[in-house]
């Protein structure tokens, strides 16, 4: 009986992923700004700071948020986007696309759960050494000290 490749490669442990904490959201909703554009689903920054203030609210959140990760399944009503188009200031002819800012904005809720995510795959990456020390950008523990470290190194 031939095997095939697949069940030829090890096992590997995998990681169980715990329900959400209040705490990530709160965290994670903190960092955004009150005054930003209006989503698709006409909820503000604002009142969703206001909305996760209660205890019950937040819990239905984290429930949602929970749900999506064991079902592998993101609700649609968070992948509606609107765009928005705005030119850029002082350009001489307007009939490129780069003469243009594009920005897409998705459902609020959806961007709360996603930041929610993506600071705890980060945390996981970076205490595991999944990401190459150089890794600079937008991660969390890699300062500018860090950055002319490895600039030193390269001259």
């Amino acid at each position: 009986m031939d095997t095939s490749l697949l069940e030829k490669l090890p096992s590997k442990p995998y990681l169980i992923w715990n329900p959400f904490l209040r705490e990530e959201f709160m965290m994670a909703i903190n960092k955004y700004n009150n005054s930003s554009a209006p989503r698709p689903d006409r909820i503000s920054w604002k009142y969703l700071k206001l909305i996760i203030k209660d205890n019950k609210c937040l819990e239905e959140i984290i429930n949602i948020a929970n749900t999506c990760i064991n079902l592998g399944y993101w609700l649609s009503h968070f992948k509606t986007s609107s765009s928005i188009i705005i030119s850029k200031p002082n350009k001489v002819a307007y009939d490129s696309s780069k003469s243009f800012y594009l920005f897409i904005l998705l459902n609020t809720l959806g961007k709360l759960i996603e930041k929610v995510i993506g600071e705890r795959l980060q945390f996981h990456l970076i205490a595991n050494n999944f990401i190459y020390p150089n890794q600079l950008e937008r991660l969390k523990q890699h300062s500018t000290t860090d950055a002319g470290v490895v600039l030193i190194h390269l001259i």
